[in-house]
C-alpha cells in the first residue's frame, strides 16, 4: 500500500514549494497533463501555467510534460510551454520513467513526478524510486478510463486512511 503514498501532497501545482524540491536535489520535474496542469476541456495552457513554467525554467528545472494522453493532445501544450514531453507514457509502468532518466542522464534522486493520480503518477514514481508529488485534480471532469480508475483509487485511499498512511485533504511537504 505504501507505493500509493506521495512524498509531498499539496492542493495544486501553484502551492508546491519548489525551493524544497531544489534543496532535495531535484532538477527535473515530470508534470502530468490532464487535471494536474490543465483541465481535460482545455487545449492550451493558461497564462498562470505559462508564468509558472517560465519561473521554474529560471530556477534551472528541466520541465517535461509526462502524460498518458496521446501525442495530439500533449503536443500543443509542449509547443506553447516550450518544454519536452512524453505522451502515451503508460503510467504507472516504469518504462517511460526509466527512458526519461536515461535520456537526460539523471539520477533517480534528481527527478520528481507531479500529478493528480495516486494510481498512475504516485505509484509509477514510487515504483522507480523518484520523488512523488500529489496534487488534487483541478476539475471533476475526467476522460472515461480515468473515471474508472478514480473508483479504484477511492478504495485505495480509504485503505490508506484506515492504516493512517495518507489522508486526502491533509497537505504536507
Amino acid at each position: 500500500m505504501e507505493k500509493y503514498v506521495p512524498d509531498i501532497y499539496q492542493k495544486d501545482i501553484y502551492t508546491i514549494n519548489y525551493e524544497t524540491l531544489l534543496s532535495r536535489g531535484v532538477k527535473c520535474l515530470l508534470f502530468d497533463l490532464d487535471n494536474t496542469i490543465a483541465p481535460i476541456t482545455e487545449s492550451e495552457p493558461s497564462n498562470e501555467l505559462t508564468t509558472l513554467f517560465d519561473d521554474l525554467k529560471k530556477h534551472d528545472f528541466k520541465l517535461i510534460i509526462f502524460s498518458n494522453s496521446p501525442k495530439f493532445r500533449v503536443n500543443k501544450f509542449q509547443k506553447l510551454l516550450k518544454v519536452d514531453a512524453v505522451s502515451s507514457a503508460r503510467k504507472p509502468s516504469s518504462k517511460s520513467f526509466l527512458a526519461v532518466i536515461k535520456k537526460y542522464q539523471l539520477a533517480f534522486s534528481e527527478v520528481a513526478i507531479i500529478g493528480d493520480s495516486v494510481m498512475d503518477d504516485i505509484a509509477g514514481g514510487n515504483n522507480v524510486g523518484i520523488t512523488t508529488v500529489l496534487v488534487d485534480p483541478i476539475s471533476k471532469k475526467e476522460f472515461p478510463l480515468a473515471r474508472i480508475r478514480r473508483i479504484i483509487e477511492k478504495k485505495k485511499l480509504k485503505k490508506l486512511r484506515k492504516l493512517d498512511l495518507f489522508t486526502k485533504g491533509r497537505y504536507y511537504e
